[in-house]
Formats: structure tokens, C-alpha cells, sequence
């Protein structure tokens, strides 16, 4: 229970650092970067739909996630794009080769981009991702499409309403205080909203706990706060 006490005696600070900008809607870098101008859907829509991104996202893997994003939503296509781009995951998780192709940039971007449309098209992958993974291999992208992935799949639970919260301690939380501070940073978030933890252990923060929302870090842990004092110490005391 001491835990979760901590958690909620930091709501104040919790609220103001989740709400800051983790729901901004679009970002320059989607429209000005001229690797994700190409549109993903061929076919033209009758009415261009507004999306926004439920998660503000950055760097490389952000960016073209985000781009993922909002051209699965527009072609309701979201669940679908998804599955696909994880059993893309799988299959190079299960063949070194194919995951170390990826990751080769000396592979000419011809031969990238005929190896990436044919096992498209092998798999039965829809046209928007089939588009998606040759934009990537035009652009020497490919060996980023694990952490592509993730984001991706961060952005369509934020989609409906789920949030992946990963919680780091020195020892595993008991299922009582994970209940309990699910509750928590559920109240956090707000009603409608469905948080699902995620624990990681790292004897090195010594002790406390580090909290991940997306792309933001809220570090309660031991290590943190005696680093802090460290500085604290060293400063020159002015009389």
C-alpha cells in the first residue's frame, strides 16, 4: 500500500506533467518532412477527414508512426494495418536473415524495395501497407520498423482508450498495490480511460519506482533523488 500512498500524495505533479502536451493534435515534423509527404492510400477520398494523434510522438520512429496513424484512420483501416505491420514483426523476429535484410543499408534501395512489395503481397497485405513498408525501404528506413511498431501500437490503444503505463522498481509490485496503483493512474487519467501496466525491474534505480506514459517519464525512484541531493551539496552556499 506504501506505494501506491506515494502515488497519490504526487497527483498534483502527475496531472500537470501528463496533461502538458500528451494530447496535442499534429506536428510540424509530419508535414514538413518530406519522407512522409507520399500518401500511404492511393485511392482519393471524397472528403478529407481531420485526424489527430492521440500521443504526441517524436524522432524517427514517432514520425512516421504518427504519418502510419493518420492514413490507417482515414482509411478505417486501423485494426487492420496493425495486425499486419505485427506479423511483419514476427516474421523477423523468426528469421535472423530477413531481420538482419532490414537492417543492411548497403542493400540497393531497388532490391529493398522489390523484396518489401513482393513479401507484401505474399502476405496479403493491404495497399496502405504495402506503401508504407516500400516508403521505408525508398528511404532507408526499414531497420526501424520494431520501434516503428511500437509506437504505432502505443497510438492505437491511445486510439481506444487504452494507455500502457510501464512501471519500474527494484523488486516486482505484489497484485494488490498493481491494483491499487492501476486505480491510481487511472484517476489519473480520467474516467473512459483504461491503463494497463507493464512492470520492468532495475535493481539500479535502488529503490522508489519510475513511471512511463507514452513519452513521458515520471522518476520517483531513489537513485533520482540522490543524484538530485548530490547537486544539491555541490553548490557553492552563498552567505
Amino acid at each position: 500500500m506504501a506505494m501506491a500512498r506515494r502515488i497519490r500524495s504526487t497527483l498534483p505533479h502527475v496531472r500537470k506533467a501528463l496533461s502538458s502536451d500528451s494530447r496535442s493534435a499534429l506536428y510540424p515534423a509530419l508535414i514538413s518532412n518530406p519522407e512522409l509527404s507520399r500518401n500511404y492510400a492511393t485511392a482519393p477520398a471524397a472528403k478529407e477527414k481531420k485526424v489527430k494523434v492521440p500521443v504526441t510522438m517524436y524522432g524517427v520512429s514517432g514520425n512516421y508512426a504518427s504519418a502510419l496513424y493518420i492514413a490507417a484512420v482515414k482509411a478505417n483501416a486501423l485494426e487492420k494495418v496493425e495486425s499486419e505491420i505485427l506479423d511483419l514483426i514476427e516474421a523477423s523476429k523468426k528469421s535472423p536473415k530477413f531481420s538482419q535484410f532490414m537492417k543492411d543499408l548497403s542493400v540497393p534501395t531497388e532490391t529493398r524495395v522489390k523484396a518489401m512489395s513482393d513479401i507484401s503481397s505474399e502476405a496479403k497485405f493491404g495497399e496502405l501497407t504495402r506503401n508504407f513498408l516500400v516508403v521505408l525501404a525508398e528511404n532507408g528506413r526499414l531497420k526501424h520498423v520494431d520501434a516503428i511498431a511500437k509506437r504505432f501500437a502505443e497510438l492505437t490503444m491511445a486510439h481506444k482508450g487504452e494507455l500502457k503505463a510501464i512501471v519500474t522498481t527494484v523488486i516486482p509490485i505484489p497484485p494488490e498495490e498493481e491494483r491499487e496503483l492501476k486505480e491510481t493512474l487511472q484517476e489519473v487519467m480520467g474516467k473512459g480511460k483504461k491503463v494497463n501496466i507493464e512492470q520492468k525491474i532495475d535493481p539500479s534505480i535502488l529503490g522508489g519506482l519510475v513511471i512511463e506514459f507514452g513519452q513521458k517519464v515520471f522518476d520517483m525512484s531513489i537513485r533520482t533523488r540522490a543524484r538530485q541531493m548530490e547537486r544539491l551539496l555541490r553548490e557553492p552556499i552563498n552567505f
